[in-house]
């Protein structure tokens, strides 16, 4: 059954399509013949990176550097078919590509940029982002790693809390508060004074890195600060981008879901005819599929004024909240409406939706999207 209800793909461009495609075939031939396995086994995949950056879809919207120069809408292609295939994976390539890669090539330095963009759109190097701190969460600005300059270097102390990548990573950008407020600094994960510890017992992103880092008196020369970084802008303006990504990358999750319901309640025979064939199914369905249509015309649009230079937050903070929650209840809804196997992760429902559970979470809770977009209403912060 095809779920583009309003042929969306009509009005892709040929580049788009091959995009998607691309992806796609990755995800059918080489993601969900094994992604099961990785989710129960708590294991990422990272046989896959060099697949995965090889398809040039690390960086991908940075022009130059060795990466691929895509336009916003394939960025968004790339993280729905990454998430069709699981969160995980959409969310390791988010980290590398929005988290990591977009402020060095925004607030980096020429040699920065030179020196890292290159590696991390090749896997060379994976890169890992710490702003969450255990007592901060949604309060960034309660921050309390700290960086002091001496001499020419500057010395971090602290720790970040749900760090993706954390433990496979060569490098962190690490956010730390400094005198004149809050800096990114590039962290090279061999220094001394680093460590990571991956976070166990997960029963979400399974198949995703999931790491605290530890700074103990790093000591890293000024080369290695992010010179146009200043201010909590910058952690929020790549947090910005990554949840562009969400709000796409949730659709494939959603369309995966309801697809394989729609498979099942087609051959399932209860009472003498299949389940699609009971109006209470039907309408169950129906719903779905009107949350998921204007979900991905939310993420279409979005990802038109983003090419066209005008996207906002708040208009992130409406796409991340909306689809995000859209997929998370359709994933819901078809775990139920599995029955019995809805428990089984041999379907895919209950995989993604407690995936999802997460992603509602992270890069802004769904409460603070809700108190971003009432903050653009009214012109009242209720933080």
């Amino acid at each position: 059954m095809n779920l583009d209800l309003f042929d969306i793909n009509s009005v892709l461009t040929e580049e788009e399509q091959l995009v998607q495609d691309n992806v796609g075939r990755f995800v059918n031939d080489k993601v969900l013949p094994i992604i099961q396995e990785c989710f129960e086994n708590h294991r990422f995949p990272a046989e896959l990176v060099p697949e995965i950056a090889a398809l040039g879809i690390l960086g991908s919207s940075i022009e130059g550097y060795g990466c691929a120069g895509m336009n916003a809408i394939s960025f968004g292609l790339i993280c729905k078919e990454l998430e069709r295939g699981d969160s995980g994976l959409r969310s390791f390539a988010s980290v590398q590509s929005s988290l990591v890669m977009f402020p060095i090539f925004q607030y980096g330095s020429d040699e920065q940029k030179n020196h890292w963009l290159p590696k991390l759109a090749k896997a060379e190097a994976i890169g890992c982002f710490g702003l969450t701190e255990s007592q901060g969460g949604s309060d960034p600005m309660n921050m309390k790693t700290h960086a002091k300059q001496d001499g020419d270097d500057w010395i971090i102390n602290g720790s970040k809390m749900w760090t993706t990548n954390g433990s496979i990573a060569d490098l962190a950008l690490v956010w730390a508060m400094t005198e004149d407020g809050i800096k990114g600094f590039l962290i090279e994960t061999e220094s001394k004074g680093f460590t990571a510890h991956k976070i166990e017992n997960k029963f979400s992103l399974r198949a995703s890195v999931t790491s605290e880092l530890f700074f103990d008196n790093i000591r890293i020369p000024k080369e290695n600060i992010l010179p146009g970084s200043v201010g909590l802008k910058g952690p929020l303006s790549c947090l910005t981008q990554a949840r562009y990504g969400i709000a796409w990358g949730v659709t494939g999750a959603a369309e995966a879901c309801l697809q394989q319901l729609l498979d099942y309640t087609d051959t399932r025979v209860l009472f003498g005819r299949s389940l699609s064939e009971n109006q209470a199914i039907q309408i169950r369905l129906a719903d779905m599929q009107r949350r998921l249509v204007a979900a991905s015309l939310i993420a279409l649009r979005l990802g038109q004024l983003k090419d066209e230079g005008k996207m906002n937050p708040t208009q992130v903070s409406v796409a991340k909240w909306n689809n995000t929650r859209m997929a998370l209840d359709i994933a819901r809804d078809c775990r139920d409406m599995l029955g019995a196997s809805g428990i089984s992760a041999e379907y895919v429902p209950i995989r993604h939706m407690l995936n999802l559970e997460s992603v509602i979470t992270y890069e802004g809770t769904e409460t603070i999207h809700q108190l971003a977009v009432g903050r653009h209403l009214t012109g009242k912060n209720a933080f």
